[in-house]
């Protein structure tokens, strides 16, 4: 590679230190990432959307002073805007859609020194938990080319596990953030509801269910962006709950005695692939090693329910999104336009009323009242992120006509990261575990409403008695 060849072994707050110091540029540290992005992304197919010229004008006119000042960074190809540059939601409906202005988080990355110099792949409108989109195919997984890194964020996730940067955007709206990262290896935090920003265009993504944040190598990085990029805007719907120091500060600060429940089934009560309950098991153990109380439990969930309600609040969401491009456009949308599974959850949605759409809104209400009974017991609640090891490419294609294949395979892989959308808690995926073939197998903490804080001294004490950040994929 470069001249700094010990480019990936820095975190993102390393990268920025260095900067600070003197000790690299700006400059250095963009021309170490695209010539990794050059070099590994024609394997990974990762980053679809370079923006290099951008990123070098970035620098030009001066950076920010903000706590990641020259650090590179990608943005996910998912409603996340940066004025001039193509966002395509990952669907030839949008191909070439150039934004006229920047997103409230788009300018809370730049203000806190960030070089944005691409767009990572993401599914079409994010509804996969793979990243396989027709426009520009499928992304690959660093730790095994033939698998999924994950979705909707995999691009996002594949580039960081490739060693490309150390910290990228993603999104969350039933796991994309969680999933991508379990699949590739590194840490991923769904924050609270409301505690980063979607305007100045949307209040809200699908109901309240979806919020942005990144996947990163470290935890300190982590919270290093949250605290760079929480807080509402003026007409916000919802407000970050109080966070009374810096998450930052959180990342090493003693965690006490938890009280951790711990259910690897699936809602279903069926058990996942047997490298999964060994994840399950092997963090239960550590857990308690480091003095915490550990016992089996579950809150009572309702699998069908919890798939009947989501379907209502993202379908009638992905049908408007086509209704607002058709405009935009001046013509009806066909199919052709975008993926089979896209327009059969579109065209569901016609078929709802909003009286089931209010019926959604109340069943994730309600499961936030179970949820926040369940944890007046447990400080933080042990699960899979997903059912198996990363599926293999192609398992979950949208542009199968086979509907009753596809969801069922939904079920079987990823039916437990969801529920927390639709609670709204924080959630957050670690990498404790990989299999004897050599994939990583995620592990889910989450914590009651409003609790980051308690993940990220949990995340940091893992960390630190079981670090991961020199296991790298052989590319």
């Amino acid at each position: 590679m470069g001249r700094f060849k010990e480019y990936e072994t820095y975190d993102g707050i390393g990268l920025a230190e260095l900067v600070a110091k003197g000790d690299v540029s700006a400059e250095e540290l963009l021309d170490e990432a695209i010539e990794r992005t050059e070099a590994r992304n024609p394997q990974l197919n990762a980053i679809v959307i370079k923006n290099y010229d951008d990123a070098r004008k970035q620098i030009r006119d001066g950076l920010p002073d903000g706590p990641f000042k020259g650090v590179p960074f990608l943005l996910k190809d998912l409603h996340l805007l940066l004025k001039g540059t193509v966002t395509s939601y990952g669907s030839a409906a949008w191909d070439g859609y150039v934004a006229d202005h920047n997103s409230t988080l788009t300018d809370r990355y730049l203000k806190a020194g960030l070089v944005v110099f691409g767009k990572t792949n993401s599914p079409e409108l994010g509804l996969a938990g793979t990243t396989e989109p027709r426009l520009y195919g499928a992304t690959r997984n660093p730790w095994n080319l033939e698998h999924s890194p994950g979705g909707s964020s995999g691009g996002a996730a594949a580039a960081v596990a490739a060693g490309i940067l150390p910290v990228a955007n993603a999104s969350d709206g039933g796991g994309s953030i969680r999933i991508p990262a379990a699949a590739c290896g590194l840490f991923g935090l769904k924050p609270t509801r409301g505690r980063t920003p979607m305007g100045p265009d949307r209040g809200e993504g699908w109901g309240g269910q979806s919020i942005s944040h990144v996947v990163s190598r470290s935890v300190r990085d982590s919270a290093a962006l949250l605290d760079a990029t929480t807080g509402a805007e003026p007409g916000d719907p919802y407000a970050p709950p109080h966070q009374p120091r810096p998450f930052l500060k959180e990342v090493g600060a003693p965690t006490g005695t938890l009280r951790i429940a711990v259910n690897a089934k699936r809602p279903d009560g069926t058990l996942p692939d047997p490298d999964v309950v060994k994840a399950i098991d092997q963090a239960a153990r550590q857990l308690a090693d480091l003095g915490h109380h550990v016992e089996e439990a579950a809150p009572p969930l309702d699998p069908a329910a919890l798939g009947e309600h989501q379907a209502s609040i993202i379908g009638a969401n992905v049908a408007l999104a086509l209704e607002q491009r058709a405009q935009e456009l001046g013509r009806d949308l066909t199919r052709n336009d975008v993926e089979n599974v896209t327009w059969l959850i579109a065209e569901a949605a016609k078929g709802r009323s909003s009286i089931d759409y209010a019926k959604g809104s109340l069943f994730m209400h309600q499961m936030g009242r179970l949820m926040g009974r369940f944890m007046t017991d447990y400080d933080v609640y042990l699960s899979p992120v997903l059912g198996t090891p990363p599926p293999k490419l192609g398992t979950i294609d949208m542009m199968t006509e086979d509907v009753a294949t596809y969801l069922g395979n939904l079920t079987r892989i990823m039916p437990y990261t969801a529920i927390f959308n639709m609670t709204g808690q924080p959630s957050m995926s670690m990498p404790l575990y990989w299999a004897e073939d050599g994939l990583p197998v995620g592990t889910m903490f989450t914590a009651r409403f409003g609790d980051d804080a308690t993940l990220l001294r949990l995340a940091a004490q893992l960390e630190a008695a079981h670090p991961w950040a020199d296991r790298r994929p052989a590319l």
